[in-house]
């Protein structure tokens, strides 16, 4: 009986094996069933790594406005008032409670 068993254990283990392979082809991870999760999740970090591209070239155009050889007077104004919390005596100021 046990030499019967034996013989057969090995093409048990190579089904079994054909088996989970297989079913990890299907459904796993990087399977073809998940392909669609996949699509989405690849449009999702497209978008967030064109607006990140976007703010970063924000800050670039920022930056280089704050430079010593093309110092933007209105920026630097801008900035100092926003950091000191200052308002010039001709602004209008309308104070709002931050939620």
């Amino acid at each position: 009986m046990l030499a019967r068993i034996r013989s057969y254990l090995p093409t048990a283990v190579l089904a079994f094996l054909i088996f989970y392979f297989g079913f990890q082809a299907l459904t796993g991870d990087r399977g073809l069933l998940s392909t669609t999760r996949r699509s989405d999740e690849l449009e999702a970090k497209s978008q967030q790594l064109a607006d990140l591209r976007h703010q970063r070239q924000d800050l670039e155009i920022r930056a280089r406005l704050l430079r010593d050889d093309s110092l933007s007077a209105d920026l630097l104004e801008e900035r100092t008032r926003s950091r000191l919390g200052l308002a010039d005596p001709r602004d209008y100021v309308i104070r709002t409670n931050k939620p």
